[in-house]
């Protein structure tokens, strides 16, 4: 007699979820990289106050972060086939050194108050090329720790960290930045990437495959017309594009948000920040592996665009900072579902010859558009205000999110159809 088939429940998935921690080099990573995360947070916040205390400027914080993303922007097409032709463990050795001294030059010179705008626009720049270099690296090294049995679970248990920093680490900037002042989380974020740089030497990983075939502009372009054949595949793609743009770039302006609407202070921005982090982290742990059990990913993530929307509208509205907290807290809801699933579906979409290339065209598309989003909305806020230009922001996300499901045929009916096993690269199967 067969044995009836188990059906998955929420707890079974967590439980899965956490398997890789048995693995010792991938947890000794994953906790470096959790500390790490947490120091890039608190510099993230601190770096956000100090643009604001220099300059007053909504357009200023939009500039940074512009040239954060710039090279994101730029550096995609190669990026990924970067971190196949060469040394993961080596790229990482010199990716998080170089950011550990950038952190610890910026704490200098806000420490000796020396700190003037475009030094800030220089690190922003530089930085944001690191991590252009660092991130297709990262996550594939996580692979190579992990085995591909069990790569879902891990990239699942590394974005936890992440969401754990993005809500612990502003909330305790925030504190810092009350208590002794913006250079104290610059100090920290530096220390933090010693903790990094240990674990990457004491971990063993799996022997990389490397890839010798010519990377750059050719094998980027065939991605591109591989999606263009893909319907579904662009939906994704135009919904992360419009929670980026109108959604994202909200975020680049809560200074204003704490100081000019809340009339607060850095201790306000840290709250407005945790409260992003928190919500971020709910919809991680609960409403991600709750989402997988349905099948009309179209709905999910038009509904969670939208719902964005909705309270992106009320933060508009709001002069009383626990409605602001509550209004972020839930749009930080609908974040994740919107982008983590859509680059999720991709990848299940995907050749196996071809993810790693589908991944560095979701991030161009989605967080490539973070330099033109920027400078927009710092620019619109001083000129319209900034209540004004977040009810803009959110009148467009919200028709966007209607007329895609209204005008894209097909999209609120589709329908991810399980695979019995996922697509694998020749190489893939001879690890398998």
């Amino acid at each position: 007699m067969e044995k009836p088939i188990e059906r998955p429940t929420l707890i079974n998935t967590y439980t899965r979820s956490f398997e890789p921690l048995k693995n010792r080099n991938l947890r000794i990573y994953l906790g470096g990289q959790a500390v790490s995360l947490l120091g890039t947070w608190m510099q993230s916040t601190a770096q956000s106050w100090v643009v604001w205390e220099l300059t007053q400027s909504e357009s200023s914080l939009g500039i940074v972060v512009m040239l954060n993303s710039l090279p994101l922007f730029l550096l995609a097409p190669w990026a990924g086939g970067f971190a196949d032709r060469f040394n993961r463990r080596m790229i990482l050795l010199v990716t998080q050194s170089i950011a550990m001294m950038l952190a610890f030059a910026l704490a200098f010179l806000v420490q000796t108050n020396l700190v003037q705008i475009w030094h800030i626009y220089v690190f922003a720049f530089v930085l944001g090329a690191i991590a252009a270099l660092d991130f297709p690296a990262q996550q594939a090294f996580i692979g190579d720790l992990s085995g591909m049995t069990q790569i879902r679970q891990a990239v699942t248990l590394n974005i936890m960290g992440l969401q754990v920093a993005r809500m612990v680490g502003p909330a305790l900037a925030g504190i810092l930045l009350k208590a002794v002042g913006s250079a104290a989380a610059f100090w920290i974020n530096g220390a933090s990437f010693l903790v990094v740089l240990l674990s990457i030497f004491m971990v063993k990983s799996h022997k990389q495959e490397v890839n010798k075939i010519g990377g750059g502009r050719g094998q980027f372009r065939e991605v591109v017309d591989y999606v263009r054949a893909q319907p579904r595949m662009i939906d994704l793609l135009i919904f992360a594009s419009i929670v980026t743009f109108f959604g994202l770039s909200i975020m680049n302006i809560l200074p204003a948000v704490a100081d000019d609407v809340l009339n607060g202070d850095s201790q306000t921005f840290g709250l407005l920040m945790g409260s992003s982090g928190a919500g971020a982290l709910i919809s991680t742990l609960f409403l991600l592996p709750l989402s997988q059990q349905a099948k009309r990913i179209g709905r999910i993530v038009g509904a969670a665009a939208t719902w964005m929307g909705v309270f992106y509208f009320l933060l508009s509205r709001s002069s009383f900072l626990p409605l602001s907290m509550l209004s972020i807290f839930f749009v930080s809801l609908g974040a994740p579902l919107v982008l983590t699933t859509g680059l999720g579906v991709m990848q299940l979409m995907a050749p196996g010859n071809m993810r790693a290339r589908i991944i560095s065209l979701f991030t161009m598309v989605s967080f490539g558009l973070q330099p033109i989003s920027s400078l927009f909305i710092g620019y619109a806020a001083e000129f319209v205000g900034t209540q004004t230009i977040i009810m803009f922001n959110a009148a467009c996300l919200l028709a966007g999110s209607v007329l895609m499901l209204a005008f894209r045929k097909g999209l609120a009916q589709w329908e991810l159809k399980p695979l019995a096993e996922p697509i694998l690269s020749e190489s893939e199967k001879h690890q398998a």
